[in-house]
């Protein structure tokens, strides 16, 4: 079976992306970066190392230094894919990060994206 080409596309080709998206609807990119580092444990100066480094999906999340184990109170449909369901543990995880980007272009107040009860 071969990979998804979304694995071996650069985080940093698709990052300008989810930044527009956000600022499209009044957020920042600030708010973007918050939510990749809450969501894969990178701090900022990391995140921007990925970034320079042009490193693909696959790894970006393989060398994530830790996972919010809250990610998986993240549930809804992405791309029409329920983001629970999906198997594959690197596709759930672009997934994961694709619906906090839509929660944050939608309005939704960060302590609600980043599951602060």
């Amino acid at each position: 079976m071969t990979k998804h080409r979304i694995y071996t596309t650069s985080f940093a080709s698709v990052y300008p992306h989810y930044v527009t998206k956000a600022e499209r609807k009044g957020r920042t990119k600030a708010e973007v970066d918050e939510i990749i580092c809450w969501l894969t444990g990178y701090s900022q100066e990391e995140l921007e190392t990925q970034l320079d480094e042009k490193t693909d999906f696959e790894t970006f999340f393989a060398k994530a230094p830790a996972m919010n184990p809250a990610r998986a109170l993240v549930k809804g449909v992405v791309c029409g894919v329920r983001v629970e369901d999906i198997e594959e543990t690197t596709m759930r995880e672009i997934r994961y990060l694709d619906k906090l980007i839509d929660e944050l272009a939608k309005g939704k107040a960060m302590e609600k994206i980043l599951r602060k009860m």
